[in-house]
């Protein structure tokens, strides 16, 4: 059986979301199960059918993914994607054309709001890079381009690597503080090292906030810790693995 994740306080009548995890799908050994990373090393065909299988548990016939750089690079669009594009969000306000962002670590992050025609949503893929260099903002611009009111988006933060693992170097701060020296309060200092510890799903918050979203809903799944459920690039890196698995966050205008 293959489960998502939802919340109640991010439902709308209008549209069908999922953060699914790494179970119910086809591939084998390290990518176990609902792989859908066309980037590993996995098997292709296996990755096709792990999506179509997010595709029948979602009841839609097409899904448009990106070829994701760590950016803040965000593109509209109003029909299924027929080549690949770089960037790291989608906007669309169009019914039935479903968006969703690759993970396994950084945040999935979902959107939706109001326009005077109806919905418009988004979807957005913020590790650090993304994050710092401003994929939300550009998602919230690209929504709000597309008729939405702000005080109308509701966002919601999926799994991602949790603030108790996620350690970086004294350097790692820096671009952050160049944005706003504030972010300093999402690193904690390790005793007795020269490194910190990053709460990204905190940061992201901060930076929605920051830009006027008013409704942000957690997840609090650290991706890392719960290695039955979730791929996790660091993890994969702290076990010496070759290769590791994604997962997909999904959102359609039903």
């Amino acid at each position: 059986m293959t489960i998502f994740l939802t919340n109640e306080n991010f439902d709308a009548p209008e549209i069908s979301y999922g953060f699914f995890g790494r179970n119910g799908g086809v591939s084998e050994g390290i990518y176990n199960s609902l792989n859908v990373g066309l980037g590993s090393n996995d098997d292709p065909a296996l990755v096709h059918e792990n999506r179509n299988i997010i595709r029948q548990n979602m009841g839609i016939d097409n899904l448009s993914t990106l070829y994701q750089i760590h950016s803040n690079i965000s593109h509209v669009i109003d029909a299924p994607l027929t080549e690949v594009r770089e960037g790291d969000a989608f906007v669309t306000k169009t019914p039935r054309v479903a968006i969703g962002i690759l993970t396994a670590d950084c945040g999935p992050i979902l959107f939706h709001g109001q326009s005077d025609s109806g919905p418009v949503i988004g979807a957005a893929h913020a590790g650090w890079g993304g994050a710092v260099k401003g994929i939300l903002e550009s998602t919230i611009d690209k929504m709000l381009s597309e008729g939405a009111e702000l005080s109308s988006i509701k966002a919601m933060i999926g799994p991602c690597i949790g603030p108790q693992i996620y350690e970086v170097s004294k350097n790692f701060l820096d671009p952050f503080l160049v944005h706003n020296k504030t972010a300093v309060k999402f690193f904690n200092a390790k005793i007795n090292t020269d490194t910190f510890l990053f709460d990204l799903p905190a940061y992201i918050e901060f930076r929605l906030r920051h830009r006027g979203v008013q409704t942000i809903i957690q997840s609090g799944i650290d991706t890392y810790t719960n290695d039955q459920d979730y791929f996790s690039y660091r993890r994969k890196t702290h076990k010496l693995e070759p290769d590791y698995g994604r997962q997909m966050a999904v959102i359609v205008i039903k």
